[in-house]
């Protein structure tokens, strides 16, 4: 080729060639020899001010990508046992990208904070962007740890928090900073890791006692990287606010729309209210507004505020207080819908037939004023006749439309058939000192079934507008389970004595017919977990590939803009697709529409992160003066360190050591989900009762121990335990199975071979 190349070829070539981006290599590519290197080298030039490529030494590259040679920090392992590891640099606009480390059998063994050198492979997946393999381990930056200090004679020790870890770090008297002992500190590594003796570590900040109450969430928070304190120009902007007017809305006061929230709720950010339609054509059917507090009115594009929310992604959730993505001024204030007080709110206006099928719906930008700030009970007990003060002028005009409507929206439900898992929410219960007073199962009033029915209408209606207007949003995705996934629930089900048919097109309704098969039975919790198990994660992403869970084509997230940044995109995308003003999506928001559904993804899984590890603690506290005692359970996970158990009264979930089982050598297989003895042929697995010893809880890391004394009925040294009958509870025939070691050697060799030919390894 003798004519120079154009800037678009340059960058697909450097795109499919990342080892090969020098300009040398460039020329070679294009056949650009003599003088036409000096007009190669402008071209390069003008690329790099562009911003669209980015010179490092002498090669080129995507500024918004890595390069295939770089070197890694490696993070702790996530709950799936999956290590990723972050870029030590990175150049691009959007949030750095995801990078997944894949282990070769030789490779060393690594840690969170170790530094590595990694070749990197681009992939296409949901969850990450780069595949990396080890080429060296090069020194560690330091590494931080949240601990308990105890204090010595020659300076002290940390004792880490980290549930399953049992490494501790000396401190020098000259790193305490002063702190005291058994205070809760986080420390970083001083200096290089020795093959002697304990890491050394300095105290960067003592956060307090670790045993009071209100510190089991602040651990949660620092250990997951939560945003904690909201700047100072973030504070500044929100105090600045001013309550929006009627200006360029519509008057929405005259409507007696309601919020309907727990008792303890802070904020109200959704109203609700319905009645008969009057139209003649629409016999039977139903109106329903939802409105949606406006809360783009305030948070700008790019701004302090907007900032701020985007980074932390989500309000995190705990028993004892609430880390918000707003600052309590709009959470609280001028995003709250509270009684009779008017508010900005973006609504929609819905209409259905008498059987619950949408006939059409309209959004519209307006000016509320709540009618009344009801409870999920005030609402039931009015429904269930007895009503209270504050409900009871609200009967017939407001609480029984809305029921009404529900009614109608429940028999589309029924022919949707979304999937009906019935898995009882538990939820810790604090006393006024913060100490756990017991463990009880979240109450499921029609009342909250009717406003989740509602926000799922609206959430609809929301991405179904967008899709129509060709404005970009951000869907709220949930793909249906990988094939691998599916064949463990079926042999979960084929143990229980139910059947997953195989060889169709998966629907929500071939699941809940298998949970309908197990309801009611000792099976049923087993068959519940097992389903949900199987389920991927939803996820966020500006492209539709519909919700499974919910049966629903479209979906996305509208009704939680307080506490979800994605209701926030959808929400300016509204105003954008109506006209409504300049506060819209922008620009840049649309540019990078991609990588901010990457990041809140991943801010909501780390919220879930923290939630569960603080009630994993909470749960380890209210158990710790129960050590020694028999708890009933189930087997609730199989993995070849151990056995999960989770126990009836709390939903704890307690590991049983694999060396604990006894003296025999236990096979895995992670495709039955079930442990054998080679001796015995004892078979342990799944949704299996047993009778649990409390050997250790440990309100620090939340983790629990437990030492099996039965399995459904049958005693761990093969007969039932004295004094306690031979009778096995649980389903009939569902006890351990037996069978003779040569069964036991034989089923083990071909679990083996199984797992030799799994040759590619999938991400799930």
């Amino acid at each position: 080729m003798s004519d120079l190349p154009t800037k678009a070829q340059v960058l697909d070539w450097i795109s499919e060639h990342p080892t090969q981006t020098s300009k040398r290599d460039i020329a070679k590519a294009f056949g650009v020899k003599g003088a036409a290197r000096i007009d190669l080298k402008r071209l390069l030039k003008s690329l790099e001010d562009e911003g669209k490529l980015e010179k490092r030494r002498k090669t080129y590259r995507d500024p918004d990508g890595l390069p295939p040679v770089t070197v890694l920090t490696m993070m702790a392992p996530d709950a799936n046992g999956d290590l990723f590891a972050r870029p030590m640099e990175w150049h691009g606009e959007g949030p750095e990208p995801r990078i997944l480390y894949l282990p070769r059998t030789a490779d060393a063994a690594l840690g969170a904070g170790d530094r590595i050198l990694g070749r990197l492979t681009e992939v296409k997946d949901e969850d990450y962007r780069y595949e990396a393999r080890l080429i060296r381990k090069i020194a560690a930056s330091p590494r931080h740890t949240l601990g308990i200090y105890r204090k010595g004679a020659e300076g002290g020790r940390i004792v880490p928090i980290d549930k399953g870890s049992d490494k501790e770090w000396h401190v020098s008297p000259g790193h305490a900073l002063d702190a005291k002992d058994g205070e809760l500190v986080e420390a970083e590594q001083a200096g290089p890791r020795g093959r002697m003796g304990l890491p050394a570590a300095r105290i960067v900040q003592r956060l307090g006692d670790p045993s009071a109450p209100r510190s089991v969430s602040l651990i949660a928070i620092h250990q997951h990287g939560i945003p904690n304190v909201f700047p100072e120009e973030v504070l500044e902007a929100a105090d600045a606010a001013k309550p929006q007017g009627l200006k360029g809305r519509e008057d929405l006061r005259h409507l007696p729309l309601v919020t309907i929230d727990p008792a303890d709720a802070r904020d109200h950010d959704d109203a609700v209210y319905a009645h008969a339609d009057d139209d003649p054509k629409n016999e039977g059917g139903h109106v329903v507004w939802v409105a949606i507090a406006d809360v783009a009115a305030y948070v700008r594009p790019d701004s302090p505020l907007d900032r701020e929310a985007r980074s932390r992604g989500n309000s995190t959730y705990f028993p004892d207080r609430v880390v918000p993505m707003l600052p309590d001024r709009l959470s609280g204030d001028l995003c709250s819908l509270h009684e009779g007080v008017p508010r900005a709110v973006i609504a929609v206006r819905m209409r259905f037939d008498a059987s619950g099928a949408k006939v059409d719906h309209t959004f519209h930008r307006g000016l509320m004023r709540s009618a009344a700030s009801l409870t999920y009970e005030d609402v039931q007990q009015a429904m269930d006749g007895t009503p209270g003060d504050k409900a009871g002028p609200l009967m017939d005009d407001v609480i029984a439309p809305l029921y009404a409507a529900y009614d109608a929206l429940r028999t589309a439900r029924a022919r949707r058939q979304p999937l009906e898992l019935d898995l009882p929410e538990r939820r810790i219960i604090l006393d006024d000192d913060g100490q756990v007073q017991s463990v009880a199962f979240r109450d499921r009033l029609d009342a909250h079934k009717l406003i989740e029915e509602f926000m799922v209408a609206a959430n609809v209606a929301a991405g179904e507008t967008l899709t129509e207007k060709k404005t970009p949003l951000l869907f709220r995705v949930h793909e249906e389970p990988s094939p691998e996934k599916l064949e463990a629930l079926r042999e979960v089900a084929k143990a229980s004595g139910y059947g997953l048919a195989k060889g169709q097109v998966l629907r929500t309704a071939d699941l809940n017919r298998l949970l309908e098969q197990a309801a009611g039975s000792d099976t049923a919790e087993l068959i519940n977990l097992s389903t949900l198990r199987s389920m991927t994660q939803a996820y966020y992403s500006p492209q539709n590939f519909g919700h499974f869970g919910l049966a629903l084509k479209t979906y996305a997230h509208f009704t939680s803009p307080i506490r979800r940044y994605a209701d926030l995109i959808v929400h300016r995308a509204l105003i954008t697709a109506h006209g409504w003003g300049n506060d819209g999506l922008s620009e840049r928001e649309i540019e990078e529409i991609e990588a901010t559904a990457k990041h809140i993804s991943d801010t909501e899984r780390r919220s879930m992160a923290a939630e569960r590890d603080t009630i994993d603690r909470y749960l380890a506290a209210y158990l710790s003066d129960r050590v020694g005692t028999e708890e009933t359970g189930r087997i609730s996970g199989i993995a070849r360190f151990g056995v999960f158990v989770k126990l009836d009264e709390s939903g704890a979930d307690g590991l049983v050591p694999i060396r604990s089982l006894g003296n025999e050598f236990f096979h895995h297989d992670p495709e039955t989900q079930t442990l054998m003895g080679a001796d015995t042929g004892r078979e342990i697995a799944l949704g299996q009762r047993v009778l649990a010893r409390l050997v250790e809880a440990v309100p620090i890391t939340g983790g629990l121990m437990l030492e099996l004394l039965e399995i459904e009925g049958e005693g761990m040294g093969g007969g039932a335990r004295p004094g306690r009958g031979s009778k096995r509870r649980g389903k009939p025939g569902g006890g351990p199975v037996r069978r003779k070691p040569g069964q036991a050697k034989a089923r083990s060799d071909a679990t083996k071979k199984k797992s030799a030919r799994k040759v590619v390894r999938k991400r799930k």
